[in-house]
């Protein structure tokens, strides 16, 4: 169902149907005549229609939104707003078909300007810009309103509020719509050379991928070799190759490659500029050491994680015979029979899973780290290969092997394996044993929460990844850290490898815990988004930065110390000293203007006259 009002012959107002008379609708099919009255409503016909014509579009999102606001009430509620031509109601705005009808209503109504009430901008803001576009609207003259995450799910106990706070919401988006004005992106020239940051396996094959395209490269690596993790382990999953010469292959393709570059025991230190053109300073050394300086279009990091570290005690950690997965794996690449632990050989093995991941709210970290399940099975086929005899325990709590990774879950049964699950509030316990070795006790769900004690020769602890220390590259990027402490991207889907810097990438476990093939896949991601920009030798950068007013402003330099990004210095104009803003640098963020005791600056898109449209126009609505 839709509401819609028929664009007026400028000059002329709308005519609405006959008032008072129930059943005598406006005249169909004449232009300025809408086809039924509450189309009308809240247009004064002795007004000229606004000069602005702007239509909106409340999506249910397949029920998303729908099933918790009355998205016909709030598009209908819309055409009351000043300049608003026409309002639907589609299933799904983002669809093809959503689209093509935003499409053919610019061309109907002349639309000038478009309100998109869906879900967060972060998901959808690029599809209607490029909607707009394609129908000769600026792309800057959309807005997107978030009445999904901030309505329907926020409120999904009082659909009625959910309905007056969308409303609302709506109408404040249309507010700001009727004060956009047509802006442009920034086109600048870009240096056709990439920093990676990380010589991991992430790090080594973008750096292949990036010089194959035709762009040079520059590889930082803060060790002193090449390689990460993966250099250290023998037998991977589930390809079976070896990570060391699978690493010693990545180094030969990166010393063929002319473009390539590579700095070991090296860090960046400072970084300037803007996307295309920044300054790179890296240390080659320890502090105090040198400085070179070099120019990238883009920024890679991939520098990789670190394996959770188990306090003293945690599962028996400290304890003789009590590893970790890493610690397990070097034993096993480093084995070529029967393994050996300090000069006893190991019958027995206990594998206890999530330690260190999928922790408390508040007493560690929450998430899971995917990969480990999966590698602690392929340890134990490894060690079944070196001892057929070996009896091994794995005690879990979920299982994890996801994809083609369950034929090493099967195979690992199969090679006899015992899995026995616990419960999240029950985990095992691990204690010495007074004739030497362990004893892990745990309570097995799959055999109705009987309690086993298992002597075991060695427990190895499942850990996960963690974030690497990375605080000073963080603040030198000002990169954006998720709530679990890793590099966040702008959407997991959408946007995987981007971040919220401009041209700075994150590939790797840098991003998040992976696996090894995933790792280089996030690679290549991070190569194709620097080769789309940097190959074409410019890029547009977007307009809504902040923007000095130079007849208000008194140079008192509030504003040069709030910026985070550097993007804001002093001029002289007619003899005065004035802030001015580095647009290619400027990422909009609008820390400066609410700083600013002249009110000398103000943020494209989102000035101060549409900010304050918005929320007058916000409170006008009465919420339940």
């Amino acid at each position: 169902m839709s509401a819609e009002q028929l664009p007026g012959v400028p000059g002329v107002p709308g005519v609405p149907g006959v008032p008072g008379i129930p059943g005598i609708p406006g005249i169909p099919g004449i232009p300025g005549i809408p086809e039924e009255g509450p189309a009308a409503a809240g247009h004064d016909p002795a007004v000229a229609p606004s000069e602005r014509r702007v239509g909106v579009y409340v999506c249910h999102c397949g029920g998303n939104i729908s099933d918790y606001v009355d998205v016909e009430r709030v598009a209908r509620d819309a055409l009351g707003q000043e300049a608003v031509v026409v309002a639907r109601d589609p299933m799904f705005a983002c669809s093809e078909a959503g689209q093509q009808e935003i499409l053919e209503d610019i061309e109907k109504y002349g639309l000038d300007g478009l309100v998109v009430a869906s879900c967060s901008p972060k998901l959808h803001t690029y599809t209607f810009r490029g909607v707009a576009g394609r129908g000769g609207i600026n792309p800057f003259q959309y807005t997107q309103v978030n009445v999904r995450e901030q309505c329907s799910w926020a409120h999904t106990d009082d659909p009625a509020a959910a309905t007056d706070t969308a409303t609302g919401l709506v109408h404040a988006g249309i507010a700001r719509t009727r004060l956009t004005t047509p802006l442009e992106p920034l086109v600048v020239e870009t240096t056709p050379r990439t920093l990676v940051i990380g010589g991991g396996i992430a790090g080594l094959r973008a750096a292949i991928g990036l010089a194959d395209i035709g762009l040079e490269v520059v590889l930082v690596e803060r060790e002193t070799t090449l390689g990460g993790w993966v250099a250290g382990f023998g037998e991977m999953y589930p390809h079976g190759k070896d990570g060391r010469r699978l690493v010693d292959q990545l180094i030969a393709e990166v010393k063929r490659r002319p473009r390539i570059t590579v700095l070991t025991g090296a860090e960046v230190v400072g970084k300037s500029g803007s996307f295309g053109n920044y300054t790179v300073q890296v240390r080659i050394g320890g502090p105090g050491a040198e400085s070179i300086t070099t120019v990238v279009g883009s920024i890679v990091v991939a520098t990789g994680f670190d394996a959770y570290e188990p306090s003293a005690g945690e599962y028996g950690y400290g304890m003789d015979g009590v590893v970790t997965l890493a610690d397990f794996k070097r034993m096993l690449d480093g084995s070529t029979g029967p393994l050996i632990h300090r000069g006893r050989p190991v019958r027995s093995v206990a594998y206890v899973y999530c330690v260190g991941s999928r922790q408390p709210a508040g007493e560690g970290n929450e998430y899971c780290s995917r990969y480990c399940c999966t590698a602690a099975i392929h340890a134990s086929i490894l060690a079944s290969r070196l001892d057929p005899s070996v009896r091994q325990f794995h005690l879990y709590r979920d299982i994890r092997a996801y994809g083609k990774y369950e034929a090493l879950y099967t195979e690992s049964r199969d090679l006899g394996s015992v899995y026995m699950k616990f419960a999240d509030d029950a985990p095992p316990a691990v204690a010495a044993r007074d004739a030497g070795g362990l004893t892990v006790t745990v309570r097995d769900v799959l055999t109705g929460g009987e309690e086993l004690a298992l002597p075991v020769d060695l427990v190895v602890l499942v850990t996960g990844m963690v974030p690497r220390d990375n605080a000073d590259l963080t603040s030198t990027l000002k990169l954006p850290l998720g709530s679990d402490g890793f590099y966040n991207e702008i959407h997991p889907k959408l946007r995987p490898v981007e971040t919220v810097v401009d041209g700075v990438l994150v590939a790797g476990s840098c991003q998040g815990p992976k696996s090894s093939a995933e790792s280089v896949a996030s690679g290549l991601a991070a190569v194709t988004q620097s080769a789309a920009v940097l190959r074409k030798g410019f890029t547009e950068l977007s307009p809504l930065v902040a923007e000095v007013y130079p007849d208000a402003c008194t140079a008192c330099g509030d504003c040069y110390t709030t910026c985070p990004y550097d993007a804001i210095a002093t001029t002289t104009l007619d003899g005065r000293t004035v802030a001015t803003i580095s647009e290619a640098t400027c990422k909009g963020c609008g820390g400066c203007v609410p700083v600013c005791p002249e009110d000398a600056i103000d943020l494209r898109g989102y000035t101060d006259a549409q900010v304050r449209a918005q929320i007058e126009t916000l409170l006008e609505v009465a919420v339940a």
